[in-house]
Formats: structure tokens, sequence, C-alpha cells
């Protein structure tokens, strides 16, 4: 894969998953990304055992500090101490990106605002992720993927069945933070176009709750439209009924979408093997499948639970009419379109234990992009400080003895 950001350098003073996940795509797109770490427990994430109930370290492996964290240089620092400040500086200096999700008033005790980093690099390209944004009265609450992106941007109730009786929680870990991830690192990409052409370095800005909006902005769009809160809608008389989800006999589903219901009928028909449904008079006209919608619905679900799944989707492949088998966290790994397109990669922990990755969605040149681990923490804070910032090893060692580095 052509390696898009090699010679980019991203200072990520940041925790979790949302901010730091941002800095792991730019790695993977071979940006150098030093990652700054609590001198002594290291990012928060790295101490959470469990999310939903499964443990994170599961295999010995943290999935979730793997994640968000891939491709990345470890530096364990005490920002809080004035020597350990003027580290982070000189490393600024040499940097192109500075990318944290410290709120305004950490970022005020920390001593880096915007102003104070560009202070000592007027060309940085200054980047915030937030919990709800950064103008307003909660710009110093703290949020996570399952309050700003999920609960409070409408992804909650619109995805929620309204007979359900409850509103459903956000069903994976990191789920809207990696998306917003994403939105980050092409914010990112775009100011560093800026930059290029331009000279003029910009502040990027982005919230879990943007993102969540986003993620459901033509949702949002047609509820402004019609005054009416949108929500996850269900099969009503009418409707079309090859746009749905259908039960197979070993209690699977695929799902249908083909919005040219009347177009696809004697299709659909043909391959669930009842060519009698194209004749019907109750489906004879577009006008006609639709107002009988639900009786034909009732008869395609009935077909769909006399095979198994595994027998539908070789009967289905090759259909012009759009379809797709639903499918688990497991299931994905063995899809043949995963596999052809090196959606899920292999690598390994420090100590060499495998494990596997979904790689960043976008990619270069028609290659996947690697699937890189995590740092271990404090990982490459000698050669950092070192290497790059000349720190000779009296230093170092009092460095260490202080507690400004790890």
């Amino acid at each position: 894969m052509t390696n898009v950001m090699d010679g980019i350098r991203v200072l990520e003073v940041a925790e979790h998953t949302f901010v730091p996940l941002a800095g792991a795509i730019l790695a993977s797109w071979g940006a150098d990304v030093i990652k700054i770490e609590h001198p002594e427990r290291g990012d928060a994430m790295r101490g959470i055992g469990s999310s939903g109930g499964i443990n994170v370290g599961s295999g010995g492996v943290h999935i979730l500090m793997e994640h968000a964290n891939r491709g990345k240089r470890s530096l364990g620092l005490d920002l809080t101490d004035p020597a350990g400040l003027e580290l982070l500086y000189k490393l600024v200096e040499s940097s192109d990106v500075f990318l944290t999700n410290k709120l305004p008033a950490v970022q005020k005790k920390l001593h880096v605002t915007p102003d104070e980093i560009r202070a000592h690099n007027p060309d940085i390209v200054y980047v915030q992720g937030s919990g709800y944004g950064s103008r307003g009265p909660d710009i110093d609450a703290g949020g996570y993927d399952s309050l700003g992106f999920w609960a409070r941007s409408g992804v909650a109730v619109a995805n929620t069945p309204p007979e359900l009786g409850h509103i459903l929680g956000q069903s994976v870990p990191a789920f809207g933070d990696s998306i917003g991830a994403m939105f980050i690192a092409g914010g990112i990409s775009t100011a560093l176009l800026h930059r290029e052409r331009t000279g003029e370095a910009t502040f990027v800005d982005t919230s879990l709750l943007a993102s969540g909006m986003w993620s459901i902005g033509a949702g949002i769009g047609l509820s402004l439209q019609m005054g009416q809160a949108y929500s996850n809608p269900q099969p009503g008389a009418a409707r079309n009924p090859v746009v749905g989800m259908y039960r197979t006999s070993d209690d699977r589903w695929i799902s249908l979408c083909m919005l040219q219901g009347f177009h696809y009928w004697p299709e659909v028909a043909t391959v669930l093997g009842h060519p009698e449904w194209i004749g019907d008079p109750r489906f004879a006209t577009s006008e006609l499948l639709f107002s009988n919608g639900g009786e034909a619905a009732d008869l395609v679900a009935a077909a769909f639970e006399s095979d198994t799944f595994a027998s539908w989707k070789q009967k289905m492949t090759g259909m012009k009419g759009q379809w797709a088998p639903v499918q688990n966290t497991v299931d994905i790994a063995e899809d043949p379109m995963v596999i052809a397109n090196g959606f899920i990669g292999e690598t390994q922990t420090a100590d060499g234990t495998p494990f596997r990755l979904v790689t960043p969605p976008v990619q270069f040149d028609n290659q996947p992009g690697p699937a890189l681990r995590s740092p271990e923490f404090n990982e490459h804070g000698d050669a950092i400080l070192q290497g790059e910032l000349g720190v000779d090893d009296e230093t170092l060692i009092d460095l260490k003895v202080r507690g400004v580095i790890a």
C-alpha cells in the first residue's frame, strides 16, 4: 500500500478510543505517530478490563488498545512537570499535527491549548476531538460514544423499534468512536492539503455528537421536514415485500433491499421456487404488489423459512436483485469479499501473540492497510528522547528518577 502519510509526524496527547483511533488510521497510512502517555499508568484504556461483558484482554491481547493504537510509538511523559512539558514542546517543533481529546479546562491545566502549542510551531495543525463540541455550555463535559454518538445524537432512538419498550443500547464497543475517528482522519488529511497549498495551518475540530448526527443526517433532515421524530420503521400492510429481513429454517437471516420491487418480483419468485407468484393477480402491477405487500411478504417469509441460510446464499448468488446475508462478528471473517479485499489483517503483539484486526476502510492503490500492533507502554521512550531530542544518558536517568518520564 502507498504510504500516503509518509513524512508526516503526529503528536498525540489523547486517551481511550475516539481520538487515538484517528492517530492509528494515520499511522496505518504511513504517518509517524508519537503517543504521549501518563508516565505511570499509561493510556487509561490500558486499565480497562472488560466491555459489554467481554474480557478485552482475552487470549493475552488487549484488542481495544490494539484497535486504537496500531502502528504508533509510545512515550511516557509527565506533562504536569515543567521538564516534561519542555520535552513535549520540543517534539511539537518537529510535528505536523497535534492531536488531542483533552477538554478545554485540561488543555489549560497542561498548557497544551492551541495558542501554547502553536507558540512552538505556528505551522502545526491542531486537532481536537470531544464529546459534544468546542462551543457551548458542555465543552468541559466528558463523553463516550455511547453517550455523545449513540444517545444524545438521536442514533439510539432512530434504531429502536417503537414497540420494543426500551431504548437499544450501543451494540458493540467503540462503534461511534470508530466512525468518528475516520472523520477526524479525513479532516486532518484535508487540513494538511490546505496547509501545503496555502501555508495556513488550521484548527480541526469534531465531536462524537456531530459524528452521530452526521451518520443519521438524512433521518434528521426528514424529521425536521415532517415535524416527526424518526424511529425504526416497521412493515405495514402496504409495503415493498422485497425489502426487509427474512428468517431461514436454521434461525439465520437474509436481508433484501430491492427498492424497485415490482421490477425484481419475477426474479425473486423464481429463485424462491414459486414462479406462480409472477402471474398472481394480487401482484400483477407495481401498485397491486405494494398495496398487497403484506400478503406478498408473508409468502416470501414462508419461502425463506423452508430452507437453510447456507442453501439460500447459494441459490441467491448471482441475482440481479440486491440482497445480503445477515452476518455476525464471527461470520464476517469468512466472507469471501472480506478475504479478497483484505478487510481483516493478521498481526501479533510485541511478545508474539497472534491476533486479527479490521484494517482501515480506505485503501490506496488497491492494497489493504497493514494490521499493525499497538506499542507497549513507553516502548519507544528512550529512542525518542535520546535519538531524536538528543537527551544524554545522565539527563535521561535523572528524568526517570524524578518521574518526569516513564
